[in-house]
Formats: structure tokens, C-alpha cells, sequence
């Protein structure tokens, strides 16, 4: 939900794409749904929204070449994070340092709001719960994808 949020602010349909922005893909730490479409309540959800153009297909990440092809990977909760972090550990060591590795983040550091120890917000999953919780995925998903895209327009991001 969270990509099909980002591309319809970054890239809307009767406008110029976002400059700053030029990829965007969304993908799991686990192998999970790898080639399933969205959950339909997703779909649903930006679909009410007015998002309608939005298609995906699940996939894993893939260190070697998505730290290298994407300059900022946003992780939906702590244990994603945590998980990316060994990740982009493992490829900084591999590549004998930093340069061209994309950087993680927790994506609700942007427009969320802190937990205790400094921690932003995690993206809520919904997937086991009602449809209450696609739109609340939903509204997180605007908050911090407009915060993010207005830390990046600002030069907060290096």
C-alpha cells in the first residue's frame, strides 16, 4: 500500500514525476506471497482513495542489487529494520565500504509519531485484521510518504 501511496504523490497522473524521486518498488525481507498481487482490501483502500492505476507483484529483497539501485529503503516495523540493517551490514563489508549502498530507515521516522527510545511509528499490518486497519495503513502511509518526500525536497537527507 505504502509504494502505491508514494508513486501516486510522486508520479500523478496528469503532472510531471516528483524530480528527486526515480525508482520505486516495494518488497518483503522474507520469501512470503513472492508474485502475489496486493491483498484486495488494499486495493479496496486505494482504490477509495482514488488511487486506481496501482499494480505489484510481491518479491524479495535482493541486497546486491536493491542496495545499490535504491538510495533509501524504508522499513514498515523494528523487526524489518533490524533485519535490513544486518542486510545492508553484510553488502557495506562486501563492497569494502559505504559508497552506493542505499541507506535504511524506519519509514514512520517521517511524520510519526515517537515511541520510546526515539523510534518513529511502525506502518501497522492489517493483514490480519479488519478493514479499519487498511485505512489506518493507509493514512500512515500519506503521512510519512509526504514527511519523507519534504526531508528529501529540504536536503535533510544525505
Amino acid at each position: 500500500m505504502s509504494e502505491g501511496v508514494f508513486q501516486s504523490l510522486t508520479r500523478p497522473p496528469l503532472a510531471s514525476p516528483h524530480p528527486l524521486i526515480r525508482n520505486i518498488d516495494s518488497c518483503g525481507t522474507g520469501a512470503y506471497h513472492v508474485g502475489d498481487d496486493p491483498d484486495s482490501r488494499t486495493m479496496q483502500t486505494l482504490k477509495k482513495k482514488g488511487i486506481t492505476s496501482y499494480t505489484h507483484a510481491a518479491r524479495k529483497f535482493r541486497p546486491s542489487s536493491d542496495f545499490a539501485e535504491f538510495d533509501y529503503i524504508l522499513a514498515m516495523d523494528d523487526n524489518n529494520l533490524e533485519d535490513l540493517l544486518d542486510l545492508r551490514a553484510r553488502e557495506v563489508k562486501r563492497k569494502g565500504g559505504e559508497e552506493g549502498v542505499g541507506k535504511v530507515m524506519l519509514f514512520g521516522d517521517f511524520g510519526g509519531k515517537q515511541r520510546r527510545g526515539g523510534r518513529g511509528e511502525e506502518v501497522q499490518d492489517p493483514y490480519y485484521g479488519g478493514n479499519d486497519g487498511f485505512t489506518m495503513a493507509y493514512e500512515q502511509a500519506v503521512r510519512f510518504s509526504k514527511a519523507f518526500l519534504e526531508a528529501l525536497e529540504n536536503g535533510e537527507l544525505s
